[in-house]
């Protein structure tokens, strides 16, 4: 049976998703807060400026937030190609329900954020979003400045671990399904694209020489929505339940996978996994057991040797895409989270 059965199988029998559409904040996973309510956990939407360019930000309050108590805070940067209304706002708002207030933006140039042109993906861009969440979080009512905690998603796993080599606000470093797109982008998933190395830098070079003389911007993917025969035919099955995820059960309109092929020249020299012996913050990284993805949690954490604090723990019988949104799964990766941040916040 292919992963594309079985996603839509589980909607069938029962909600794993929210529209969109339906939720005054656009927000796409299961249980996502419809309204402010006193004493709940609250969603606040928020604006502000890095590096003249404008970003948008939700940020979770905890249930009876005190603006004048401290509480701990948790940074969380979204997936390659994600919003802040997908993942990343379900466990900004998991945590934010256990007294943390999170805040979850999008990356400049993508989603709901400005910059020209759309959706460049350049990794010092991303790292510098998350020392930009850091800098308007720091600054919020209530907000701990000495239990400043960061959780990075897949691509925002790997940008995360970057930020957190040289930011010491962040006092507790977690990944969750970690995504090094640097490499990717360079050897191809799981090193399928060795032989075409050359080929596309060449394509990026050419690229940013056309943009430089005012021509057309020219994209890697796009906004085609794949069929379900489509889908099932993906050679990789983070591709697979990657597609189901973003272009069905969760989708978003600000959410693209499309992204400006000159940014592949920076993409393509980055490695997250390098200088991970400058980390000697507590590190935590979990992945699915069954993550194709795996490779690349396993490589960064056994260069963290900067930090006696260090776990590496994996959810058993999950896939990469399932950490996103199956409850048994997340309910696993946050109550791993709760305790490491619990510990060292």
């Amino acid at each position: 049976m292919v992963m594309a059965t079985v996603v839509s199988a589980s909607l069938a029998g029962g909600a794993v998703a929210d529209d969109y559409r339906k939720n005054p904040f656009t927000l796409t996973y299961q249980g996502a807060i419809t309204e402010n309510i006193k004493g709940k956990v609250n969603i606040h939407p928020v604006t502000y400026q890095l590096h003249g360019i404008k970003i948008v930000a939700n940020i979770y309050t905890p249930p009876n937030y005190d603006p004048t108590k401290k509480y701990p805070v948790v940074v969380v940067a979204h997936p390659n190609g994600g919003v802040k209304e997908q993942v990343a706002g379900l466990y900004a708002q998991r945590l934010a329900e256990l007294d943390y207030i999170t805040i979850a933006a999008d990356a400049a140039y993508q989603g709901g954020s400005g910059g020209e042109p759309r959706y460049v993906d350049k990794p010092a861009n991303r790292i510098e979003d998350i020392h930009g969440m850091a800098d308007y979080i720091s600054q919020y009512a209530g907000a701990d400045t000495d239990r400043i905690g960061l959780l990075g998603i897949c691509g925002g796993g790997g940008y995360s671990i970057k930020a957190a080599q040289t930011d010491k606000r962040f006092k507790a470093v977690a990944t969750l399904s970690m995504f090094d797109s640097g490499l990717v982008r360079r050897n191809g998933y799981m090193d399928s694209q060795l032989d075409t190395i050359q080929q596309r830098l060449k394509q990026a070079t050419d690229a940013r020489a056309q943009e430089a003389a005012g021509g057309n911007v020219i994209y890697v993917g796009g906004d085609n929505k794949l069929t379900k025969n489509q889908i099932a035919s993906l050679p990789f099955e983070l591709y697979r339940q990657g597609m189901e995820y973003y272009q069905y059960t969760h989708a978003h309109p600000n959410s693209s996978s499309k992204y400006t092929m000159s940014s592949l020249l920076d993409l393509m020299r980055f490695d997250a996994a390098s200088n991970m012996d400058l980390i000697n913050q507590p590190l935590l990284m979990m992945a699915g057991s069954k993550a194709d993805s795996l490779y690349m949690t396993e490589k960064a954490f056994k260069g963290a040797t900067g930090t006696k604090n260090k776990e590496l723990y994996l959810i058993p019988d999950a896939t990469h895409i399932e950490t996103y949104w199956v409850p048994k799964y997340v309910d696993q990766a946050v109550d791993k989270l709760i305790q490491f941040y619990g510990k060292n916040l």
